[in-house]
Parts: structure tokens; C-alpha cells; sequence
């Protein structure tokens, strides 16, 4: 009877663990079903209301003179020799200065380093790329072309055609989380890391799964695994969600910092108005799952972490998960007021922040504030 007992015991215990997993993921997909389900009964609503505004769409025909603003940069293109793909950029600063590479997020385009494209452009060779699937570079359009080792190896071989073997990383959002992944994968070829509002990949799913409320923020993740729908409520009324985005009250630019302007709002229109530019971007997100979690392996080059102490969609304890992961030295700086868009909505305290950080001499202590 006790050896009996004896076995049960790990039996029980094992069946509870299964039945709390499957009672856990059963909730979040629950939840998930009624968020979508809620989204599209206001769609179809709007839609009988108003069809006149929710079909409203038009493709930008002439881009914004912003975009072609020579104080930005020069317009490049380069073609990559292990994917093949063409690679539009923006480069200002004499060739042949330390590069910084800069690595846009979602739904954003090499523009949303407008501020730092003309402020470093005095002492560096500043690359402002339009990642994978993105504005002008070429968008695969299979989904497994936005793997992590496609998007990692896609920074690698930018950075040697350009003629470098190291630069300045600097990522925000998405681009954040692959200069994350490259950092680690080719620590010899990142001299410091800069990140804005995106956490270090393996810090993301314990995070999570610990706090609810991150969880919530982040039901767009698996509303953005299916295919179309997205697309849809992204595109309709012209755009509507996209310009929401950036100039609404709870996740916009310009509370506290600098406003987004008619003519930067059309940049992005025109943009994400051409024939399949949202699928690309979305592909990353169709892909994330095989993002987490990646390898534990610590980071050893000098990190810069910023974070928008307003940012709807991350919350500010995965800003201090990440420092778990870096092992040399690292500086935390959250901006009081700051949204999601850090680089937009804050462009004198960020470009700062990286002056002093790239002047500070290597091999500090671990701190942060």
C-alpha cells in the first residue's frame, strides 16, 4: 500500500502541473477568441454603419517631400549575397567614419530615425535601414522568410557590404529584438548596443507568463497570426489603425515630446498604403514564436536600455528582465513621459543619452538608473 502510495504521489503531482498548463493556455486562448471576436463585431458593425468609410483606401501615389530631404541622408540600395534580397537604406556622415546601424520597429520604416540620422551624422557613417519586408527592400513573400536566422543573418551581411566588420547597434521595437540576437550571435561584430523599448528575447516569455497584464498587451501577437485579417483591419478607413498608432492619447507621439507632423504622419500612409506592405511586417509576428526563447547566453558588450515610461504595449519590468541577461556593463534609463515611439516622441533626451553613452569608456560596473 505505501509503495503504492509512493508511486501515486509523482503521478498526482504530474497530472496537476499537465491539467494547470493546459487550464492556463485554455484561458489565454479564451480570452484571445473574445478579444478577436469583439474586434471583428465592431468591424462588421462600422461596416453596415458606414461602409462608405470602412472600405475607404487609396494608394499614395507621390511620397512627402520629407522623405527626400537631403539633410536626412543619401538613398542607397545594396543587394545581399547569402538571401539575395535588395536593401534600401538611408546614409548620412563621410564613409569610411565608425558606422551606426540603426534598426527600425513595427509599423515603422528607416524615417523613424529621422532625429538621429541628422544628429550623428557629424562623427559617424549613419545607416538607416529598411528592414526585411519593409518600405523599399524587397519583401519575401513566403513566411519562413522571416525566420530569426534570415533576419539576423540579414544585419551581418549589411554591415559587410557596407565595408565595416563592426559598428554602433542601435534597435527599437523589432528592430530592438534582432539587435538583441545579433549581438549575441556575432558579439565581435557590435562595438555597444542600444536598445529602445524591446526586451532581451529570453526574458520575454518568463516575463510574461508571470504577469497577466503583459499578457493582455500583448493579445495583438496572436490576433496577427492570421493570415489576412490583420491586413483588413489594419488597412481600412485609411489606415485608421496605423494613424491611431501614433497620434492617439493612450499610444501615441507628442504627450510630453515632440508631435508627429502632417507631412511625417503621410510619410507613413504612403508607405503602408502600397499593395501588400503590411504582410512583410506582420510575417515577423507570423515567425515569433520561433523567437522564444532563444540562447541564454549572456551579453558581454557595453548595452544601452532605454525605455518610454508610458509605452502601452511593453511594461517596464521587462526592461529590468533583460539586464538579467548581460553580463558586462549595462545602462538603464527610463524617460519619464515617453511613449512606446522613444525615438520620435523624445529625440533630444534619446540622442543624449547616446552621446554620453558612446563616450563613456568601456568595462564600467554594472549600473543603471
Amino acid at each position: 500500500m505505501a509503495r503504492l502510495a509512493y508511486n501515486f504521489c509523482p503521478f498526482t503531482v504530474g497530472l496537476m502541473r499537465k491539467v494547470k498548463v493546459v487550464s492556463y493556455w485554455f484561458l489565454i486562448f479564451s480570452f484571445f477568441g473574445l478579444h478577436t471576436a469583439i474586434m471583428l463585431l465592431k468591424f462588421f458593425g462600422n461596416a453596415i454603419r458606414r461602409p462608405s468609410e470602412t472600405f475607404k483606401w487609396r494608394i499614395r501615389e507621390t511620397p512627402p517631400a520629407c522623405l527626400n530631404d537631403s539633410s536626412l541622408g543619401t538613398h542607397c540600395y545594396v543587394r545581399l549575397k547569402e538571401s539575395g534580397l535588395r536593401f534600401h537604406y538611408v546614409a548620412a556622415g563621410e564613409k569610411g567614419k565608425p558606422l551606426m546601424l540603426l534598426l527600425h520597429g513595427f509599423p515603422e520604416f528607416w524615417y523613424s530615425w529621422r532625429h538621429q540620422l541628422r544628429e550623428f551624422k557629424s562623427e559617424f557613417r549613419v545607416v538607416a535601414v529598411d528592414m526585411r519586408g519593409y518600405g523599399e527592400t524587397d519583401t519575401p513573400v513566403s513566411t519562413q522568410g522571416y525566420r530569426p536566422d534570415c533576419l539576423i543573418t540579414d544585419v551581418k551581411d549589411i554591415v559587410e557590404c557596407l565595408g565595416y566588420n563592426r559598428c554602433f547597434l542601435i534597435g527599437h521595437d523589432w528592430g530592438g529584438f534582432i539587435a538583441w540576437l545579433v549581438a549575441i550571435r556575432y558579439p565581435e561584430m557590435v562595438t555597444k548596443l542600444i536598445i529602445l523599448n524591446s526586451p532581451h528575447p529570453s526574458a520575454v516569455a518568463d516575463y510574461t507568463l508571470r504577469h497577466p497584464t503583459q499578457l493582455v498587451k500583448s493579445l495583438s501577437i496572436l490576433l496577427f497570426q492570421c493570415p489576412l485579417l490583420p491586413e483588413l483591419l489594419l488597412s481600412i478607413n485609411d489606415l485608421q489603425a496605423l494613424k491611431s498608432l501614433f497620434t492617439s492619447n493612450s499610444t501615441g507621439i507628442g504627450r510630453k515630446g515632440c508631435s508627429m507632423t502632417k507631412e511625417d504622419m503621410e510619410a507613413y500612409l504612403y508607405v503602408f498604403s502600397q499593395p501588400r506592405a503590411l504582410t512583410g511586417p506582420l510575417n515577423y509576428y507570423r515567425n515569433i514564436f520561433s523567437f522564444l526563447p532563444r540562447s541564454q547566453r549572456e551579453l558581454k558588450c557595453p548595452v544601452l536600455l532605454m525605455w518610454g515610461e508610458r509605452d502601452a504595449f511593453l511594461e517596464q519590468g521587462l526592461a529590468e528582465a533583460s539586464r538579467l541577461y548581460i553580463s558586462g556593463y549595462v545602462r538603464l534609463n527610463v524617460i519619464s513621459g515617453a511613449s512606446h515611439w522613444l525615438q520620435q516622441d523624445r529625440p533630444d533626451v534619446v540622442n543624449t543619452l547616446i552621446w554620453t553613452f558612446l563616450k563613456e569608456a568601456q568595462g564600467h560596473k554594472h549600473c543603471g538608473n
